[in-house]
């Protein structure tokens, strides 16, 4: 028993290490060089709302694990030498709670201020604003908590009459109780008015957690359904796309001409932005053509990449073609992994959440055979599920901040992602983490059965006042569902074609 804890405390510490060490790698690769040797709070707060992020995801296999070294005990209390895992459950998420309403609002606040100011002035401009967020999470998180800060649980009341003890026991399937009376016990002959409501009020983590669940489930059930759908599809379309053949140079000068134009076009519009900026005219009309402009300039910067994908130049330009291929094959063959895997979610999702009684516990069985085969063989499959949810909410994210005006759109991409975006998706990741856990401790509820997520994100998540039906009736999952069909028909009928571009602004002077 202690040597199997012991074990469990090093693979932990390792874990993280390890997760600090990969972040900051992608830290370093994919930041900005505007950004070099410079903002360094906030880059603290990326590697550290990541590796929260990463964290959270991989405690739930370890929640797995650490209530397996107890099962097999011999002796009452072994379950008291293991890892506190609820405690952990609430240190992590109250972390990742602060981190999304409080840190990075005021590191993006900080790093998005005039760069006229003095450092002093904007620490005070991101300061006012955070300090008002807080306020505000303040007063609602206390008034909810304080009215409908409650779990219900339905029970049921029993009461039966007493009789001496007996000398023997005479127990069997046609007398399961004592005596010599009536065949059944009174859980068996118990009227339906013998349900009865047991109310007690939660802990305020532990509400703290239901709220931000709540807010990043309806981000998840969003990004998340449009996301599992893109995500392998989108990369099976970028193959069904990909340029045929490298063009000629005469092709490639009327191209490059064409895009000279398109650029000359969006520099005009950024300068009237920023002279309407200077102006004080910063309306909704300028904030909808600021939006508009960004993601066409991410649109134009793809044209571009593309160009020089169909023409390479230089010495290597056979070996860069080459590459280039093998590259769209790998989309391909990822896409196609990726699209059973999305299958496999949503086909669970119906199977085991949606259909009352499940029809089959599926991927929890699967999970249960790889864990006989290997012991760690169940647990990282189940990681990498969970780990695939949120690559979806960021796939999510992207495809519809690309095609709706009112979404800001942070794209991530290597050696040129500012702060900015990162702190953004830093922040989505953190807040949909939580629900991403929920959501696999209810997906997978016969293979993390009695874990301390269960116990915190299945019974009373689910019996909270005013909040219970929102998982009573599988509303986030019927959402998840919905979405992920709707973007599979999109993309069956217009995936296949090349993106043109939006023209959405419009410029007032």
């Amino acid at each position: 028993m202690g040597d199997f804890n012991l074990a469990l405390v090093i693979v932990a510490i390792v874990v993280c290490v390890l997760v600090f060490i990969f972040n900051l790698y992608l830290l370093v690769n994919y930041q900005h060089p505007d950004d070099k040797n410079q903002a360094y709070f906030p880059k603290f707060v990326v590697v550290l709302g990541l590796s929260v992020a990463a964290i959270s995801i991989l405690m739930l296999p370890a929640d797995v694990a650490n209530r397996q070294a107890c099962q097999h005990a011999i002796y009452n209390g072994a379950c008291n030498l293991t890892l506190p895992m609820k405690d952990l459950w609430l240190a992590i998420y109250i972390i990742d709670a602060i981190l999304v309403f409080f840190v990075i609002p005021f590191a993006m606040f900080y790093y998005e201020g005039d760069q006229d100011k003095t450092v002093g002035k904007r620490i005070k401009s991101a300061l006012m604003w955070v300090i008002a967020t807080a306020i505000i999470c303040g007063l609602v998180l206390g008034i909810l908590y304080g009215v409908i800060g409650k779990v219900d649980f339905t029970v049921r009341h029993l009461s039966s009459s007493t009789m001496s003890f007996p000398s023997t026991f005479q127990l069997s399937s046609s007398q399961p109780c004592i005596g010599n009376g009536a065949r059944q016990c009174s859980a068996y002959t118990a009227s339906p008015s013998s349900e009865t409501t047991w109310t007690m009020r939660s802990t305020f983590p532990e509400y703290v957690v239901a709220l931000a669940t709540i807010v990043g489930s309806v981000l998840f059930s969003i990004f998340g359904g449009v996301g599992i759908a893109s995500l392998p599809l989108g990369l099976i379309f970028s193959f069904i796309r990909r340029p045929k053949a490298v063009i000629t140079r005469s092709q490639y000068i009327k191209e490059a001409t064409e895009l000279g134009k398109k650029a000359k076009e969006l520099k005009k519009a950024a300068d009237a932005l920023h002279q309407e900026e200077r102006s004080g005219s910063k309306g909704r009309k300028w904030r909808k053509n600021k939006k508009a402009l960004e993601k066409e300039l991410l649109l134009l910067e793809d044209d571009v990449k593309a160009l020089e994908e169909m023409y390479p130049q230089g010495e290597k330009a056979e070996t860069t073609w080459a590459m280039t291929v093998l590259g769209y094959l790998a989309k391909l063959i990822l896409g196609v992994c990726g699209l059973i895997v999305s299958i496999a979610w949503v086909a669970h999702i119906i199977i085991y959440l949606l259909i009352d009684p499940p029809l089959s516990p599926f991927l929890n069985e699967v999970f249960i055979k790889l864990d006989d085969i290997w012991g760690l063989l169940g647990t990282a499959a189940f990681a990498f599920f969970c780990f695939y949810l949120l690559l979806a909410v960021i796939a999510g994210a992207m495809m519809l901040g690309l095609r709706l005006v009112f979404i800001t759109i942070h794209p991530m991409k290597w050696g040129a992602t500012l702060m900015n975006s990162f702190l953004f998706n830093v922040a989505l990741i953190l807040l949909c983490s939580i629900s991403v856990i929920q959501f696999c401790s209810t997906a997978f509820a016969y293979y993390a059965q009695a874990t301390a997520a269960q116990e915190i994100f299945g019974h009373t998540l689910q019996s909270l006042r005013g909040i219970k039906y929102l998982y009573k009736y599988n509303i986030f999952q019927i959402a998840f569902v919905v979405l992920a069909g709707l973007t599979f028909v999109y993309y069956a009928a217009f995936g296949w074609r090349r993106r043109k571009p939006s023209g959405r602004f419009q410029l007032s002077s």
